[in-house]
């Protein structure tokens, strides 16, 4: 009964990691047990956040209940010669990583920005998939393909094969539930312009074709990056041993764009700390 969240998008750069990470954290102020996995086997930028987040807990001494972790496993890539073979034994040990999370409320899988056999099941398993992205037809450009002439949407594009080949693997499967998919427009300027509103019609438009979605995400701001070091979210200032305090306008703005985010994820166990962020 554990509830899948993959953050994916094929593309790096796009968020997936600031994200999934406070998504994590939200789940765990509401009280639910949450997993995590990194299946960016290279970056581990999940994993070293998490690492981040254990130490500064440890420097700091913080109790469990100021600071609250997720259960984090490692999982291994396959380098067999055969790449049947690689894959066969990759399928096994997913299936049993994520049997060590039978009993968590919630799984969240941050993925790699590239097309891994891992991260194809991963999204074969999602009961929930976020794709952050930035706000330019570049990342677009994953979703679908558009005509330069005409501005028209030609038809799905790399990603959104991924995600509809994973909601005809589960339908094939008889598993309880569609796939939710929801797309979050990351670092969106505050200011109006003609390629912001393109964007977002297109967007609008193809969410109707390939039924996903949308929300705002977070912008471009300094304090994501900043609190990486620490291990910590928004969701974490000002709490003991937070790093910053919480009061510019900019944290301000920062907690707004998380409030919407959590709301759009439309999951009961977050509605209080959607309220409270």
């Amino acid at each position: 009964m554990t509830h899948v969240i993959v953050v994916g998008n094929e593309k790096g750069g796009s968020g997936k990691t600031t994200v999934a990470m406070h998504l994590i954290v939200a789940l765990l102020k509401s009280g639910k047990k949450v997993g995590c996995l990194d299946l960016d086997l290279r970056q581990k930028s999940l994993w070293r956040y998490l690492e981040n987040r254990a130490k500064w807990g440890v420097l700091n001494e913080l109790s469990t209940a100021e600071l609250p972790m997720p259960v984090f496993l490692p999982i291994q890539g396959n380098q067999h010669d055969s790449r049947y073979t690689a894959k066969k034994q990759e399928t096994e040990e997913f299936g049993r990583t994520l049997l060590e999370f039978a009993n968590c409320d919630f799984l969240v899988i941050d993925t790699p920005g590239a097309d891994t056999h891992l991260s194809r099941l991963a999204h074969m398993h999602a009961d929930t998939i976020v794709t952050p992205l930035n706000d330019s037809f570049i990342d677009y450009d994953m979703l679908a393909q558009i005509d330069p002439e005409t501005g028209k949407i030609k038809g799905p594009s790399l990603y959104a094969e991924v995600v509809w080949s994973a909601r005809q693997h589960r339908a094939s499967a008889g598993l309880h539930g569609g796939i939710d998919w929801l797309v979050v427009r990351n670092r969106m300027s505050a200011t109006r312009s003609l390629n912001k509103a393109a964007v977002g019609e297109r967007i609008t438009e193809l969410s109707k074709r390939i039924q996903f979605r949308t929300s705002k995400g977070f912008g471009e701001r300094v304090i994501y990056r900043e609190l990486f070091t620490s291990g910590m979210t928004l969701l974490d200032l000002g709490t003991r041993g937070a790093p910053r305090k919480f009061g510019s306008m900019s944290h301000l703005a920062a907690r707004n764009e998380l409030r919407g985010f959590l709301a759009a994820m439309n999951l009961p166990a977050m509605a209080r700390e959607a309220e409270a962020a």
